[in-house]
């Protein structure tokens, strides 16, 4: 198993189990399919690039909240561009819910992100 760890988060994969990703805080955490991580992590690279670009648009003591749902989980950003929590909803026959208190560290967005394309890359490649 790959496991990555930071200040109030982990993330993980392990390829030969039916839950191959792990995601979680210091207090929790939870195992999602392949489907399920390359969702959470599509979407939350996506929410996170979309708070970054209206980021310029907001008052610097404006919170915001931008949330969004694809086939597998539903997450939901809430806060400032720099400073935000992020809480994630398991869809489908297990309903998981799991919460990042803010601040969400970039490097665990980077962790995620970094996680996904090694794991896509080493599938490309069998």
């Amino acid at each position: 198993m790959e496991l990555r760890v930071g200040q109030g988060w982990r993330v993980g994969w392990r390829n030969d189990q039916f839950y191959t990703g792990l995601v979680g805080a210091q207090d929790w955490a939870t195992e999602l399919t392949s489907r399920e991580f390359k969702a959470f992590v599509d979407l939350f690279r996506q929410l996170h690039g979309e708070l970054q670009a209206i980021a310029p648009e907001l008052m610097p003591q404006e919170m915001i909240t931008l949330s969004g749902s694809n086939n597998a989980v539903h997450l939901e950003l809430e806060g400032y561009p720099h400073s935000y929590s992020l809480h994630l909803i398991v869809l489908g026959d297990r309903r998981v819910e799991g919460t990042w208190p803010a601040p969400v560290p970039p490097d665990f967005l980077l962790a995620c992100c970094e996680l996904q394309d090694r794991i896509a890359q080493s599938q490309s490649l069998e």
